[in-house]
């Protein structure tokens, strides 16, 4: 995989991406180019939409309320959806932007809200969730922005469970402390990561979901973590042993 050029601005775009385009910008990003970065015409700047990888764009009109760019060349080709995908109790707003935005830099191609019977939110700002989504995105270099889910419950969540996907269900009662091993069994391309609330899960919860055969329960080592720690520990973890931190052999 390419790395991406850090040293340049990246910006997302909601704007099909090809050479020679042009793409007028909304009134927010050309006051954030022209009046925050204090761009002019002629500067040079990374721009990606999620679908057609990314492209080297020149600021070409810049006034005080309005720019447009010129797409030059692509510099990366767009990579596969991810296939990870990342279930978890909504938390409360400054944790959850926290959560989201480290789930994006760990590589999650879904992010699937779960209330449970610990919950302790119980509404959702989606439009939030996926601003916080682009935002992780451009500053690490991400191409793909992830799916942000519409709520489900863990009932309906399991009634519709993929037949080849494989739910990491994150314990913090499982018994041992190494989860490498556990994942390491794991076959299926396709999986979820499943993090619980600040209260944990309930024992009905545990007993649902361990009853699945679908479903791997593993621990996150000897010590009780937040919620957000979690999700950055369990996603952490999975990449290293079974995920795209690991080298593939061609």
């Amino acid at each position: 995989m390419a790395r991406y050029n850090f040293k340049m601005q990246r910006l997302y775009i909601d704007h099909p991406l090809l050479d020679g385009g042009e793409v007028v910008l909304d009134k927010n990003q050309s006051n954030y180019l022209i009046n925050v970065l204090r761009m002019g015409v002629g500067a040079e700047l990374l721009v990606f939409n999620g679908k057609d990888g990314e492209w080297l764009a020149v600021l070409e009109a810049a006034s005080k309320k309005a720019a447009s760019l010129r797409i030059t060349e692509q510099t990366r080709p767009q990579p596969e959806s991810a296939e990870l995908s990342y279930y978890f109790a909504p938390l409360k707003h400054a944790r959850l932007d926290y959560m989201v935005q480290k789930a994006v830099e760990m590589g999650v191609g879904r992010l699937c809200p779960v209330f449970t019977d610990h919950t302790q939110v119980n509404r959702l700002n989606l439009e939030r969730m996926r601003a916080n989504a682009i935002e992780a995105a451009e500053q690490c270099g991400i191409l793909t922005i992830p799916s942000v889910e519409e709520p489900t419950k863990l009932q309906p969540l399991i009634d519709t469970w993929p037949n080849d996907a494989t739910l990491i269900f994150c314990d913090e009662s499982e018994e041992g402390d190494n989860p490498i091993t556990l994942l390491q069994e794991i076959a299926s391309r396709r999986i979820g990561v499943f993090i619980g609330p600040e209260g944990g899960f309930s024992e009905n919860e545990r007993s649902l979901l361990k009853a699945q055969t679908f479903v791997k329960t593993i621990p996150l080592g000897p010590r009780i973590l937040r919620a957000d720690t979690a999700a950055v520990a369990a996603l952490a973890v999975i990449q290293a042993a079974i995920g795209d931190w690991v080298c593939k052999q061609s």
